[in-house]
């Protein structure tokens, strides 16, 4: 298809309201003014609470649901004034599995096909159930596949059209450790041939892994959108968990300073919280060391993109409580995977 202008954002938003109207109580405004901004060939992760919104904007965008006012784009095209093109320049994956129970993934990326008039001699059916690990389900009925296998299928189903920009609603949840990697290859080969993704999900550690650019969404507003580097440097924290070479009862004189938090964890355990801009890694060893005691171990931890998710969506900015090991509720100094929100 025809892009009106390369250099335009892939997906833009310009002060986008949705008012649902209440039934038993006030309309409820799910999106508030929302300005959304991603740049075309990158992997932008649109991340936030349940309820937050983003359902909401993923289905104007695909046409789903009907805007209160504000404009929203898919490469330039409007998608009111420009319908066609807007839908024809995304493939989007839902968060349900809305499949025929009774088609095969063949039939269904075949009558996907049809719906976009893709010849049939430009159709990828099998290639792009191949790249899926469909391929030995081919002819087999989605009832008979497993959600997993279904969620992969609804991958498939969004890309028969080959669209330039490929939107991802929860699309690793219910998918195993292999599956959920196997999607993420092909997915990032898709985005170096210039595919843009569009991405939620609950599971930070792969927002944080894959995504070039992070916007998150909070009670229908937009509260930040910046690089993922950049977001993570938000919060100035980071803690060393020191093991010495024998049993201590106090924390040694010098680990003091702007910030500085250190603790006993266990009769040979400190561990210390601390801003990196303003107090150095050499400085709090030299304390220790210099209270006699040797070094056996020495592990940090930088802030992930769950902190700042946290500080940014509970309203608590750099004021965020410290992560304590072990706390099921904060994380442990060693990095977790995020679990979806049940």
């Amino acid at each position: 298809m025809t892009v009106p202008n390369p250099d335009t954002p892939a997906v833009e938003t310009t002060a986008l309201r949705k008012i649902y109207p209440g039934v038993d109580g006030p309309p409820k405004e799910a999106l508030k003014s929302v300005d959304l901004s991603v740049p075309p060939g990158s992997v932008f992760g649109l991340l936030g609470p349940n309820g937050a919104g983003k359902s909401t904007l993923i289905n104007i965008l695909a046409g789903l649901v009907v805007k209160t006012s504000g404009s929203a784009r898919i490469l330039g095209w409007d998608i009111e004034k420009d319908m066609r093109q807007a839908r024809t320049a995304i493939g989007i994956v839902p968060q349900e599995l809305n499949l025929d129970a009774f088609f095969s993934p063949r039939e269904v990326m075949e009558l996907q096909a049809g719906f976009y008039g893709v010849p049939k001699r430009e159709r990828r059916t099998m290639e792009i159930l191949t790249a899926l690990g469909l391929d030995d389900k081919a002819d087999v009925y989605a009832r008979s596949m497993s959600g997993g296998m279904r969620r992969r299928l609804l991958v498939a189903k969004a890309l028969v059209h080959s669209p330039p920009v490929v939107i991802l609603d929860e699309p690793t949840a219910g998918v195993d450790v292999e599956l959920r990697q196997s999607l993420w290859d092909y997915m990032k080969e898709l985005n170096d041939a210039g595919t843009t993704i569009l991405l939620t999900t609950h599971y930070l550690e792969e927002a944080e892994a894959m995504c070039d650019q992070i916007a998150i969404i909070n009670h229908g507003e937009i509260i930040a959108q910046d690089t993922t580097s950049a977001l993570l440097a938000r919060l100035d924290r980071k803690e060393a968990l020191i093991t010495v070479d024998r049993d201590i009862d106090a924390v040694p004189d010098g680990l003091s300073g702007p910030g500085v938090d250190a603790e006993i964890r266990s009769p040979r355990e400190l561990l210390i919280r601390f801003p990196p801009s303003q107090v150095h890694m050499g400085t709090l060893l030299d304390a220790v060391k210099t209270a006699g005691l040797e070094i056996a171990d020495l592990s940090t931890r930088d802030t992930d993109l769950e902190e700042i998710f946290v500080a940014l969506t509970s309203n608590r900015g750099d004021g965020l409580p410290p992560r304590r090991r072990g706390d099921p509720q904060a994380g442990t100094l060693e990095k977790s995977r995020s679990r979806p929100d049940p």
